[in-house]
């Protein structure tokens, strides 16, 4: 694997304002990316975010929100254009989405010289990215230049944010408790995954190589509210990946960093914004 950049895992796409509205109105940094790289600061491993925000007070406050989190914004990029916004309502500790404003991350793409970075790092996540496809591509292509043995990231990938299966180390799918994850993981394999994750909420997760199938609980908890829970079981699961664990300690580590996800507000803890007095 790469590993000579300042990071570990570098993650890759979208990032927002999200507003809580309702019985609790507030904002909260996140976004599927920025989720997971807060997730992955927030215990102790080594993150850095690459996407991009608007010239607007919103994409100050995200880039504020990866300095408090303990992220390195060393891929983070101002746009002309608006920061994105997500609208949320939070029914019984089940997030509900009202709208979605995706602003500047429907044009993002990383520069040639964050494309060197990313590819220097050991693992890569993509969240949501309109040109998946191409990214992919791009960093497979740095295992085939120059002598010596091939160096790439290991490359992972939301798949249900992002599109696309090929050059893809592991797809990250969600079907919910009552979806066929194994249809949805056999799918996966035959276009091109290496690997692949589907998580079923409260169902809990499998995970397949094309050789074994594995299996997690999810673990129970007080759930204040599910909105990141996903992005921080993906972060566990990068993880434990990265300090070389099988994929059933992999599951596990998903599951636990989940379960802590529920019990707070927004994606990652200390992700409050503005409400209730507080203010980044």
């Amino acid at each position: 694997m790469g590993g000579t950049s300042g990071f570990t895992v570098a993650t890759v796409g979208d990032n927002t304002i999200d507003r809580y509205v309702g019985d609790e109105s507030a904002l909260y940094a996140g976004g599927n990316a920025y989720n997971v790289a807060a997730q992955l600061a927030g215990h102790g491993r080594s993150a850095a975010y690459f996407g991009a925000v608007g010239d607007d007070a919103n994409g100050r406050t995200i880039a504020r929100g990866l300095q408090r989190a303990g992220v390195d914004p060393v891929g983070l990029v101002t746009m002309t254009g608006s920061t994105a916004v997500t609208t949320i309502r939070v029914d019984d500790g089940e997030r509900v989405f009202e709208s979605e404003e995706f602003g500047v991350t429907t044009e993002y793409f990383p520069s040639d010289e964050h494309l060197e970075l990313l590819a220097a790092s050991a693992w890569v996540h993509l969240g949501m990215i309109p040109r998946a496809d191409e990214l992919r591509r791009r960093l497979a292509e740095f295992a085939v230049r120059g002598p010596g043995t091939p160096v790439r990231p290991i490359v992972s990938q939301d798949c249900a944010v992002a599109q696309g299966f090929t050059a893809l180390d592991v797809a990250f799918g969600s079907v919910g408790e009552h979806g066929d994850a194994r249809t949805w993981a056999l799918d996966a394999l035959a276009r091109g995954a290496a690997s692949v994750v589907v998580t079923r909420g409260a169902a809990g997760s499998i995970a397949t190589d094309g050789d074994g199938w594995f299996e997690q609980d999810a673990i129970t908890t007080d759930v204040v509210d599910t909105t990141g829970a996903g992005d921080a079981f993906i972060g566990g699961c990068i993880a434990a990946r990265v300090e070389g664990r099988d994929w059933p300690a992999a599951l596990e580590r998903g599951a636990s960093w989940a379960a802590e996800a529920c019990r707070h507000r927004g994606g990652w803890p200390n992700a409050l914004v503005s409400g209730s007095g507080v203010a980044l």
